[in-house]
């Protein structure tokens, strides 16, 4: 089979470009189908979506050559307070406090809103002679056989290649097509999400607060600005998502507390449902998952994007290691390889989010009461405290290069 692209990736997000840049940086062929429009995720204008970037994400997007472009548009957290919390009161005296002197002398991580790194991403891709893009375009067939897999696009074309990714989201087709199952659950809450302009400064601490109804998380931007993701029960979402802007501030007010002085709404509000889903398998025969298409978990700590990430750094160091050894990437025991690597490791990491939120979202005293005892417990030991911080910032022992900062 003549391939037109090593490897065809659909999607066009975040993870699926910086998948393009890895593989092209290491001399292999890509094309990437997005179903968006160029650039339709980068308006010109502020519209609050921001993503809380590991340090071994940052790492990964420098490596990849984004990070020069973006730098100056992120936040650095130094910071980092989660601990109970009500309506009306203010947090409880347990909880944890991570401090950015107990990392490698650096910040804990980096809020990054998503139009600066979709145009970031975006521009990279066009700067590379190896990556073919093709925007306002879907995969709508794909075909796996001994020697590649073929695949159809929307417009009609047709394209070839070794392996092709799935980085198409929740509902990926690509998995569906290729008959990999999933495992989840609704968790019964919706995520409003908005951005705040704020009269006294954040200092760089990002605040996750646990809410009898959900989490409550306020993510520092660049100014005196935060990103708010607030995690509430179904019904009380679309009361708050029906609400005058007044209104829904005034609401919001009791649950921050006066820390950061008025407030105001600096861009639109969102809200999208809430729920866990997981693929059952990350390969199958010429295919590979990543990102939400292979784990889409709760947002409680921000790790939706760092997870996809790693997936990013694993299959393109599988990949091109396989490469560079003369194997035909898109080999089931290639792709096994990655799936190895990462399924465990990211399942594992999702269920712990989906137990954290289950045992944080509700009142009951006594487990109030232990799980303040437990916050507390970790935050007077100074190894457990470390252990937590570098396993969020993604500090493992022996990490994938890319996530080292290192190219392939």
């Amino acid at each position: 089979m003549k391939h037109d692209s090593d490897v065809v990736i659909a999607g066009g997000g975040l993870n699926g470009p910086a998948l393009a840049l890895a593989l092209a940086g290491a001399g292999l062929r890509v094309s990437v189908v997005d179903a968006q429009a160029p650039r339709a995720r980068a308006a010109a204008g502020f519209d609050g979506r921001a993503y809380a970037l590991a340090i071994a994400s940052q790492r990964l997007l420098a490596a990849v050559g984004v990070w020069p472009a973006v730098s100056a548009k992120a936040q650095p957290i130094w910071h980092v307070h989660a601990a109970d919390g009500r309506a009306g009161e203010r947090s409880a005296p347990f909880g944890l406090r991570f401090d950015a002197a107990e990392l490698e002398g650096g910040p804990v991580g980096y809020m990054l809103e998503d139009r600066f790194l979709a145009v970031a991403l975006a521009d990279a891709m066009a700067a590379s002679a190896r990556i073919s893009f093709i925007p306002a375009t879907s995969v709508i067939a794909q075909e796996p056989g001994s020697a590649g897999v073929s695949v159809t696009l929307s417009d009609g074309r047709g394209l070839t290649a070794r392996v092709l990714v799935g980085a198409d989201g929740r509902r990926s087709e690509v998995a569906e097509r290729a008959g990999i199952r999933r495992t989840g659950w609704g968790y019964g809450q919706t995520a409003l999400v908005c951005a705040l302009d704020h009269e006294r400064p954040h200092n760089g601490v990002a605040q996750q607060v646990f809410l009898p109804t959900g989490p409550l998380a306020i993510l520092p931007l660049p100014g005196n600005r935060s990103s708010i993701v607030w995690s509430e029960t179904d019904a009380n979402a679309r009361t708050l998502a029906s609400l005058a802007d007044a209104d829904f501030l005034a609401l919001l007010r009791t649950r921050l507390g006066d820390h950061l002085g008025p407030i105001a709404l600096a861009g639109p509000r969102f809200s999208y449902p809430l729920n866990l889903t997981l693929a059952n398998a990350y390969v199958a025969p010429r295919v590979a998952l990543v990102g939400d298409a292979a784990h889409g978990v709760h947002p409680i700590a921000g790790q939706g994007l760092n997870l996809g990430l790693r997936d990013v750094a694993v299959l393109a160091e599988v990949l091109v290691e396989a490469a560079r050894r003369g194997e035909d990437i898109g080999a089931a025991d290639v792709l096994d390889r990655y799936q190895g690597w990462r399924r465990v490791d990211a399942t594992l990491l999702a269920l712990s989010m989906d137990a954290v939120n289950k045992l944080f979202s509700n009142d009951n005293p006594l487990l109030r009461a232990g799980r303040d005892l437990g916050l507390g417990l970790v935050q007077s030991a100074p190894f457990l405290r470390r252990a937590f911080m570098r396993q969020a910032a993604g500090l493992s022992a022996n990490p994938p290069r890319l996530l080292a900062g290192q190219q392939l």
